[in-house]
């Protein structure tokens, strides 16, 4: 490999460190180009939302659990068998809410 393209390597590392690390520091560009660190509210409000998110990926992960759960054939046979002993807990004895579902399955 020639010198050059090792020197446009290492070149283009060292810019990418320091980009990075302006960015950890809260350095920022505004339209004009002009650097400035980012106020303290600025790192608070980004720190609530990701907490935010983070609260929101797990009601995501409990409602497709709740969804997927109770789609399966054993939550179908379950409901069937509480409904069948609500029926059966009537004062009347009335099984005309008894499920007309085979439980064989």
């Amino acid at each position: 490999m020639p010198g050059w393209t090792i020197i446009a390597i290492v070149a283009i590392v060292v810019w990418g460190i320091v980009q990075i690390n302006r960015s950890r520091a809260g350095i920022v560009k505004d339209v004009k180009g002009n650097e400035s660190i980012g106020s303290s509210a600025d790192r608070q409000a980004l720190i609530e939302a990701e907490r935010e998110r983070d609260e929101l990926r797990e009601r995501v992960q409990v409602l497709e659990r709740i969804v997927t759960d109770a789609n399966t054939p054993e939550a179908r046979e379950t409901k069937l068998l509480a409904d069948e002993i609500e029926s059966l807990r009537s004062p009347d004895g009335d099984r005309a809410n008894k499920p007309k579902e085979d439980m064989s399955e």
